[in-house]
């Protein structure tokens, strides 16, 4: 089960940091990614690091948002900095665990004046 948290509202150029703690180890977990959606759009991925700390960003995100992960906690973070009206979404963690995946439930990120 994964918990999703941080949210809020931030004036444009802010930073927040989002959470997504699990219920068990992500230690052995292959990947884990953070994904965005917006009302009538579909969910867009945002984010991913893996069992290596590798990671990899959407071009829309790339060089403002850094994910990383901290298996001691089994939490994977979002450091979200310059955000821009155009990222305001619920945020959405995600593990491939299960025969389907795992969602957490989402966040909401409010850029706005």
């Amino acid at each position: 089960q994964l918990q999703a948290s941080g949210g809020g509202l931030v004036q444009p150029g802010g930073s927040l940091r989002l959470s997504c703690a699990a219920s068990g180890s992500i230690f052995s977990i292959n990947y884990m990614s953070w994904y965005r959606q917006t009302p009538g759009k579909q969910r867009e991925w945002v984010a991913l690091t893996t069992s290596r700390s590798s990671t990899n960003y959407a071009a829309s995100v790339k060089n403002r948002f850094t994910i990383s992960r901290d298996n001691a906690k089994n939490t994977v973070y979002l450091q979200m900095n310059s955000l821009k009206s155009e990222d305001t979404a619920v945020y959405y963690c995600y593990a491939p665990l299960g025969p389907s995946g795992s969602w957490g439930q989402g966040t909401q990120v409010t850029v706005s004046s």
